[in-house]
């Protein structure tokens, strides 16, 4: 594999020349810009069958990951009278979903910690422990006794449960989507990180039909007396599966080469070990613009993606009078269509670009959220059903794309850290509480159209960091030479260095590399810097 030349400044990601140029004799010189030339050798191809196991053991650990947020969304009708039986209904349904947020208010932490040991001792080994906490939490939800047993303690374990699954979880997604970001050929990162989502709402859509076969073969009152204990359970044998097939993929080549470099040369070693030291902190301080422009991207599509998926069974159940069972059943078809046409977007973006689609996700969320919404309290199934649909379009857009776009605001040596941070703080304040917030202004307004209009609010802000975003389809990811499929892709790249337009040299990790702020932005990207040399 050729060397990914990732580099380590200690304040924005890259290598320092300052040491090197304060060695050279004081002497009369006029500066020169030394021409940068690719070669082959600087490319990284990328070998097919490790992409592959590294994307099939992501994607079923992915998948494994949100059937276990999944299932407990779609049995919060009946978990109620289980842990406050002696509570209004509309007071259990507003605990269990404080209890769903709460999972949501962990992950930062989670986002945290694991992403600073993601950047500092490798993708892999966390992403393998994010999910044996996930499925070890989720198994012990359903080992739970009730409020018949131990009382209001029976709530308290629950919520200290989801909070456990909330801290594994905020290093899942994070990790997963750097992983595979770092894996992929440039010109296909789109796709192949779309396919990540694609595991992430078929997760939800297992979860959706388990329980739903479930409510349908044993009723109501065995799902209230153990049949909501089986989903849960089940997730300690699928978590071992999934396990294994995690520990079966390898680092990813771009942070392999970053280590491999830095053994090479002690000194920046040594520099890359103490920026990474200095945890999340020092990286906040150094990305923070990203970190703004991911958590706002983040929360507008993560409101509209947990609407669809972890509101819409209570919405369809307390707010339009279905029953338990079609509220959950009715959003399986959709979750399942919306998976399969995540890849088709996530490929559209490789071709037109990151931010069209980004586009469309953000305008079609502010246009059709009124009509979905009027079309769902219609009354017919069929109008239910083209409701639902009308939200899942833009969700479709949006998160295709969040998995290549987001990885592509930091550098290697900081990329886990800094979407650990900016994906989980936005998805706990917004995305993970939007069915409590979207649950309490229907109550505090007796208005069932107040979803519709918080969409619209948070999709409208989103729309504004896509216009600051840029652009990142097709090109390197920011500290890492170009990644190509094939070797004769590499050198027809190298041939056409001069007239590509989607490479520029300035903007590859070469030797002498430092990170100055985007022109009209201020955002600080990695950027490689003209060498000065002596006349």
């Amino acid at each position: 594999m050729p060397t990914d030349r990732s580099m380590t400044h200690p304040e924005t990601g890259v290598k320092d020349t300052a040491e090197r140029s304060q060695a050279r004799p004081k002497k009369p010189r006029t500066p020169k810009l030394k021409k940068r030339r690719l070669g082959v050798d600087d490319i990284n191809v990328v070998d097919a069958p490790m992409l592959k196991k590294a994307l099939g053991g992501t994607v079923v650990g992915n998948t494994m990951e949100w059937y276990d947020v999944g299932v407990f969304g779609y049995l919060i009708a009946t978990m109620g009278p289980v842990f406050l039986p002696e509570s209004d209904p509309s007071v259990q349904t507003l605990f269990l979903l404080g209890t769903f947020a709460a999972t949501f208010l962990a992950r930062p932490l989670g986002g945290v910690v694991f992403g600073w040991l993601g950047d500092k001792v490798g993708r892999q080994k966390v992403l393998a422990a994010t999910l044996i906490v996930m499925a070890a939490s989720t198994f012990a939800v359903g080992l739970l006794p009730g409020y018949a047993q131990i009382g209001i303690w029976a709530a308290v374990l629950l919520v200290l449960l989801k909070l456990v699954q909330g801290f594994s979880t905020g290093g899942e997604y994070a990790g997963a989507t750097t992983f595979v970001s770092e894996y992929a050929p440039d010109k296909r990162r789109g796709y192949f990180a779309s396919i990540l989502d694609l595991g992430s709402y078929m997760g939800f859509a297992i979860g959706a039909a388990l329980v739903s076969v479930l409510q349908l073969t044993l009723g109501q009152e065995a799902m209230e007396a153990w049949g909501w204990r089986l989903p849960f359970l089940v997730a300690g044998p699928l978590g071992l599966i999934a396990v294994y097939f995690r520990m079966k993929i390898e680092e990813s080549p771009q942070f392999q080469a970053a280590l491999d470099a830095n053994e090479e040369n002690s000194k920046s070693a040594a520099a890359n070990d103490e920026d990474t030291s200095r945890g999340p902190i020092h990286l906040v301080r150094v990305y923070w613009r990203q970190i703004v422009l991911a958590m706002v991207l983040v929360a507008a599509a993560n409101t509209v993606g947990y609407a669809l998926t972890s509101y819409m069974p209570t919405y369809l159940t307390d707010s339009k009078g279905y029953d338990p069972v079609h509220g959950t059943l009715l959003t399986i078809p959709i979750l399942v269509a919306m998976a399969l046409c995540i890849p088709l977007t996530g490929r559209l973006s490789d071709k037109v670009g990151r931010r069209p689609v980004l586009w469309v996700g953000a305008l079609s969320t502010v246009v059709l959220a009124v009509p979905a919404f009027l079309l769902i309290g219609a009354g017919p199934v069929w109008t239910t059903l083209l409701g639902l649909a009308l939200i899942a379009f833009p969700v479709t857009f949006y998160v295709s794309n969040l998995a290549s776009s987001l990885p592509a605001l930091f550098p290697t040596s900081s990329r886990y850290g800094g979407m650990g941070i900016s994906y989980n703080f936005a998805v706990a304040i917004f995305g993970g509480t939007a069915p409590f917030i979207i649950q309490g202004l229907i109550t505090m307004t007796g208005n069932d159209m107040m979803p519709a209009y918080y969409l619209m609010l948070t999709s409208a802000i989103g729309a504004v960091a896509i216009y600051f975003l840029r652009e990142s389809a097709q090109k390197p990811l920011p500290g890492s030479m170009p990644s190509v499929a094939t070797e004769e892709e590499a050198r027809e790249l190298v041939a056409t260095q001069d007239k590509n337009p989607l490479l520029d040299m300035d903007y590859l990790p070469f030797d002498d590399s430092y990170e100055p702020p985007t022109p009209g932005t201020g955002i600080p990207v990695t950027v490689g810097r003209p060498e000065t040399v002596d006349a």
